[in-house]
């Protein structure tokens, strides 16, 4: 691990830190900048009624729209980073809160525009969007449209604006609960006392040493069974709230509700779990060449991660920053130079938060703006090659959000997370590839392979299992079904058993997993993950295989951003997600890396 100890923010180098200057040059900025949001959020009321008096007072409402959104976006991403940067700071969570706040005010003011621009009859609205003056607004419109069997009245659309302050109460909770005020403690090991943190977790999963892994595994979990009671009644909370929202707006469910925003039809999420289901025949292959190569009579849940090589020191060096970027940068070279030497700039620059530190948020993510770099949150250990292909992932998508921010106007730059999740694993396949055939030993190869072995489950198989259980829940609790602790751990255990088959042995605190899990706070989120890398899967090898037009097509994706709904702008890219072939093919592709790493392993 990089850190014996995890340090203050305050002792972090400002060069392993991201510069928020884009955003604001400082708090101070950025208080002024929420000081002229809400000066501005005043005038909103000047447009209600005009906007089907002429073609001129649309166009003005929207363009102050547009400004005022690229406003807003400033000061919720520079507020939230600075939150992630520390969970327990005053500063940033204050500034988070006042944010809230205003943005609270600034929509309930704003609840009459939807309806307003529903109501505009229909063949003068037509005759408003042939008018080339509104060209960078019209995909925002028709969207504006596309719901109007859902908008309410304007008061009700008030009530509601006024109460989404609120709508994230259980997240943060969540947040705060398991990222700063639960204290995993330490650990005795070889190299000495060392933190269990969520964010060392993964390493400690992937040491050699079986005994260690049973003491993290159980060391932690024991820290969520603590708690287990709040934490069920947290997500029961956020499972209420999604039920509740779809039921006002008129949706069938949830889930309808949930995918309706980017046309994405139930049958698409429901052919996604049946295909998995179909193809659980090699996730349980696997889990029982991992025992027999572990030489066990029985696998447990900390047993998963563990290398089937010796450990990550056997193989590879500790990889520092610069060398990881070095990696990617070489991997990805087929993308061009453009694409190349964007992404190396700035991760080489400040584009990213580096590393862990007391109270950060745990995990890694990609936060692209309008007006911002495509920052990066990491807390990469130079010990763990996870983390190099974490870091290629995060930055697939902020190469997404840089190109789709360079070609598009504001009010349709932003593509939606089912497009997002497919840039992210398209960067993985192509370091998997690179490593591979960089490969200068079979033990080497071995572990790449074993590596992207794990890292296609945790993607397309565990992905799966996460939204089948969202789906049951939010099944649950519209059928009246109190969602208790216990049921919540049952209905996850069935889970466990499904997907891990025959060969695993669950302890008593395994399903407690299902409640540690932050994306289940943005319900039927996680189904992307498993339709983003069956669609990335196909589009590697479709370019990796093809010449300059089949590139020029990713990048005609990439540059996309929200001018299409996800499923059209994937099959602009070569690819039809509206089919089971992709996650079939996907799984086919798992099967046959299964098969190769028992040739590796020259396993019976």
């Amino acid at each position: 691990m990089r850190n014996r100890n995890i340090p203050p923010r305050t002792e972090v180098p400002p060069a392993d830190t991201w510069d928020l200057s884009k955003l604001y040059a400082d708090d101070a900025a950025w208080s002024a900048g929420l000081d002229e949001y809400n000066r501005t959020a005043e005038r909103i009321g000047d447009f209600k009624g005009t906007l089907a008096s002429s073609f001129d007072a649309l166009l003005a409402f929207m363009e102050f729209s547009r400004d005022f959104g690229i406003l807003e976006e400033r000061l919720a991403y520079y507020c939230e980073l600075r939150q992630c940067e520390d969970e327990g700071a005053n500063d940033g969570r204050s500034m988070t809160s006042r944010f809230l706040m205003a943005q609270a005010r600034a929509q309930a003011a704003l609840a009459w525009s939807n309806p307003e621009i529903q109501s505009v009859p229909e063949n003068l609205m037509q005759e408003f969007l042939a008018n080339e003056r509104l060209a960078g607004f019209r995909t925002f419109l028709r969207r504006v449209l596309r719901w109007k069997p859902y908008i309410l009245s304007e008061k009700e659309e008030r009530v509601i604006a006024l109460q989404s302050e609120g709508d994230q109460t259980t997240a943060e909770v969540f947040s705060v609960l398991t990222n700063v005020d639960i204290d995993f403690g330490t650990l005795e090991t070889p190299e000495g006392v060392l933190p269990l943190s969520q964010s060392t977790w993964s390493v400690f999963m992937e040491s050699p040493d079986r005994s260690l892994r049973e003491r993290a595994y159980k060391q932690f979990y024991s820290r969520f069974d603590a708690h287990k009671t709040t934490l069920a009644a947290l997500y029961a909370g956020s499972v209420k709230k999604d039920v509740i929202r779809a039921r006002i707006r008129g949706f069938k469910s949830a889930r309808e509700a949930a995918l309706f925003p980017d046309n994405v039809d139930t049958a698409v999420y429901d052919q996604l779990i049946n295909t998995i289901n179909d193809n659980l025949a090699p996730l349980h292959r696997y889990y029982d060449l991992r025992r027999r190569a572990l030489g066990l009579d029985v696998m447990r849940h900390w047993d998963v991660y563990a290398p089937l090589t010796g450990g990550t020191s056997t193989v590879f060096k500790k990889t520092s920053w610069n060398e990881a970027v070095d990696i990617i940068s070489n991997a990805l070279s087929p993308l061009g130079g453009e694409y190349v030497d964007t992404l190396r700039g700035g991760l080489l620059g400040r584009w990213a938060d580096r590393y862990e530190n007391k109270g950060k948020r745990s995990g890694a993510f990609s936060a692209g703006s309008y007006a911002g770099d495509p920052y990066i949150l990491m807390n990469y250990k130079e010990d763990s090659v996870r983390d190099i292909f974490t870091l290629a992932h995060e930055g697939g998508h902020s190469m997404h959000s840089w190109y789709s921010a360079r070609n598009n106007p504001f009010m349709r730059y932003r593509y939606a997370i089912f497009e997002a999740e497919v840039a992210s694993t398209f960067n993985e396949e192509l370091l998997y590839r690179y490593l591979r055939g960089a490969a200068d030993s079979k033990e080497l190869k071995l572990y790449v392979v074993q590596k992207r072995v794990d890292d296609i489950l945790a993607t397309l198989y565990r992905q799966a299992m996460f939204a089948e259980y969202e789906k049951r829940v939010h099944e649950m609790e519209e059928s009246g079904e109190p969602l208790t602790v216990n049921v919540l751990r049952e209905e996850y255990r069935c889970l466990l058993k499904k997907y891990f088959g025959p060969g695993m042995v669950l302890d008593a605190e395994s399903d407690i997993e299902g409640l540690r899990i932050p994306h289940f706070y943005n319900a039927f989120y996680v189904y992307k993950y498993s339709t983003g890398i069956s669609a990335s899967l196909a589009l590697a090898e479709r370019v990796l295989n093809g010449g300059t037009a089949e590139r020029e097509d990713y990048f005609a994706f990439l540059k996309s951003g929200g001018s299409r709904f996800p499923i059209d702008s994937l099959k602009l890219a070569g690819v039809d997600m509206s089919e089971s072939a992709p996650v079939k093919a996907a799984c086919g592709l798992f099967g046959k890396l299964v098969e190769d790493l028992e040739d590796l392993m020259e396993l019976d």
